[in-house]
């Protein structure tokens, strides 16, 4: 039962959206989260804490740091009725408001020592080899293919992308500058190539690529995009609310379309832009204001609406550099690193969600 009559308010998923969504809102509803780790990982700190392990000491948060006044539940979401969202473990969680927060899947184990202890491995993987090859060209496998060449020089880092260019999201003069970046640290960047992922082995060196080149390395890294985590709501309420790449359907008030007490935030929506954390912290802090709003009894033509922006980028390059895409200007160097690349915005993002930086 919601605590002291308060509304309920379940939140399912505790990445970057979810998290801050529930951290707002503990003071206003009996807030509950449903997450199948017990800690919030800030996603763009993963390649640096890759290279540095302590630095995930910062970027790894407990989730019961920051949710004070909240309920944490570990498990996983396996089913949503009109009424209540049902877990792995058997519980059933009564909502009054439902905010889906899933994201995309991820294989990070449940403990925030098991993580930590990852990234301590992966940096073992790193520099026992002499070469690393790095497969996409997106922002992970760049900032990657970065965080090696700087922390690493001495070892040769290739990097395979399918695409022609470089952070495709980004326009071509951010993606040559990217490109010229990783050349000066002679990184060797392969186009329009891909991978055979499942011929993938930890102790093969040798690397077939699509158009059979062979690429030698002692150790990879595979940095494509992750499919979102929406398979679990096929045989929910919710199934006719998913588009066909498994996105659920949004109003501009950020409410699943046919629903009035469930929303969505983060990369799952439909919400035709870019995924990127900054936007999901601004769908989260836009659907708390509109939560209470709804709890205060406001009508629903009072709610706030969302509307997508400008496609802003900010890519680190190693720890000092960086390339920024803004509205009207690229720029490429130390300025954008400062911004960026040296913490990472981890502090922010810790003093957002109520903690020391």
């Amino acid at each position: 039962m919601a605590a002291e009559g308060k509304t309920r308010v379940v939140v399912v998923g505790g990445g970057i959206a979810g998290s801050l969504l529930a951290k707002t809102m503990q003071p206003h509803a009996d807030v509950v989260l449903l997450d199948p780790k017990d800690y919030l990982e800030i996603p763009w700190a993963e390649l640096r804490s890759m290279v540095e392990p302590s630095f995930a000491e910062r970027s790894l948060i407990y989730h019961r740091d920051y949710l004070t006044n909240a309920t944490i539940v570990t498990s996983s979401a396996v089913n949503i009725t009109e009424q209540a969202v049902l877990t792995a473990d058997g519980q059933s969680l009564a909502y009054d408001y439902l905010v889906i927060a899933t994201g995309h899947a991820l294989t990070s184990p449940g403990s925030r020592s098991e993580r930590i202890k990852e990234f301590q491995r992966d940096k073992g993987k790193i520099e026992s080899s002499e070469s690393v090859l790095i497969i996409g060209g997106g922002p992970t496998g760049v900032e990657l293919a970065g965080e090696i060449a700087v922390d690493y020089p001495e070892k040769k880092v290739t990097l395979v992308h399918r695409g022609s260019r470089l952070l495709e999201f980004i326009g071509d003069k951010a993606s040559k500058k990217c490109l010229d970046w990783l050349t000066s640290k002679k990184v060797d960047v392969l186009f329009q190539q891909s991978i055979d992922l499942d011929s993938l082995s930890n102790t093969e060196k040798l690397y077939r690529t699509s158009a059979g080149e062979t690429v030698t390395a002692d150790c990879h890294f595979v940095c494509i995009g992750k499919p979102l985590s929406s398979s679990w709501l096929h045989d929910t309420i919710l199934k006719e609310s998913l588009d066909n790449k498994g996105r659920l359907m949004v109003e501009k008030d950020l409410r699943i379309k046919g629903y009035n007490n469930i929303f969505a935030i983060g990369d799952i929506t439909d919400i035709p832009e870019i995924k990127q954390g900054y936007l999901a912290h601004k769908h989260a802090l836009l659907v708390a204001k509109n939560l209470r709003l709804l709890i205060k009894g406001s009508p629903n033509s009072k709610l706030e609406t969302y509307s997508p922006g400008f496609a802003l980028a900010l890519i680190s390059l190693g720890r000092n550099e960086g390339l920024a895409q803004l509205p009207f200007l690229t720029l490429g160097g130390c300025l954008p690193g400062k911004i960026k690349s040296r913490d990472l915005f981890i502090g922010r993002t810790r003093k957002q969600m109520g903690l020391n930086a």
